[in-house]
């Protein structure tokens, strides 16, 4: 009855709040790990957004809990981190039922979460599995061009960047985005000293991933 009673709030909410402002969030989750990381990147790819791709997204993004029901009024949440990532079993439902409902999540490996992630993610999508996002895919051409795929930002272990994705029903509902660290380009100039043409890439990534969340 408890979980029914979930459930009918859950739908009563996605009713009067839908899926659809322009407001976006960062997840906060459990673990140990750091959530709060590149907190410049987020600020910039909405500033570069509402400038270059005609969005009109709220300046200062929010900071969302994994289980908390308000997770359901932001069309894509970004998570990103080094380290530990841990889900309870109800936080799991909620983001999962977040996703099944409309949203997007992009999770950007800061470097270091990649093994962390993919233990948890089995307790959101116990039946799927992350599959490579192909070239030919439309958040590659959205607003800009990535005939290769995803870009490569950072070197980290020197591996090529691989975009990883969660599908249903053919959409993408969760991209995560590994050996790339596309935050850290999205970051103030100064904190990496990343070249122009290498910030450039990232944030018009950034902007597909955006433009796609909000699309679809």
């Amino acid at each position: 009855m408890k979980h029914l009673t979930q459930i009918a709030l859950i739908f009563a909410f996605l009713t009067f709040v839908p899926i659809c402002s322009q407001e976006i969030a960062i997840l906060k989750y459990n673990g140990g790990g750091d959530w709060y990381g590149n907190p410049t990147a987020l600020p910039n790819l909405i500033r570069y957004c509402n400038e270059n791709i005609d969005t009109k997204i709220k300046e200062k993004p929010q900071t969302i809990e994994v289980g908390n029901s308000t997770i359901y009024q932001y069309p894509f949440i970004h998570m990103t981190g080094h380290g530990n990532v841990v889900f309870s079993q109800e936080e799991a439902e909620n983001l999962r039922t977040y996703l099944m409902s409309g949203g997007f999540l992009h999770i950007d490996d800061n470097y270091g979460m990649e093994p962390y992630l993919r233990k948890e993610l089995i307790k959101v999508f116990p039946d799927k599995e992350f599959v490579e996002v192909g070239v030919d895919h439309p958040i590659f051409s959205k607003k800009y061009k990535f005939p290769e795929g995803l870009p490569k930002i950072h070197e980290h272990d020197g591996k090529r960047p691989q975009a990883l994705g969660i599908f249903n029903d053919n959409r993408l509902v969760l991209l995560f985005t590994f050996e790339s660290d596309l935050g850290d380009g999205w970051e103030d100039a100064t904190i990496h000293n990343d070249p122009k043409e290498i910030r450039d890439k990232a944030l018009q990534m950034g902007a597909n991933i955006i433009s796609y969340a909000f699309e679809n």
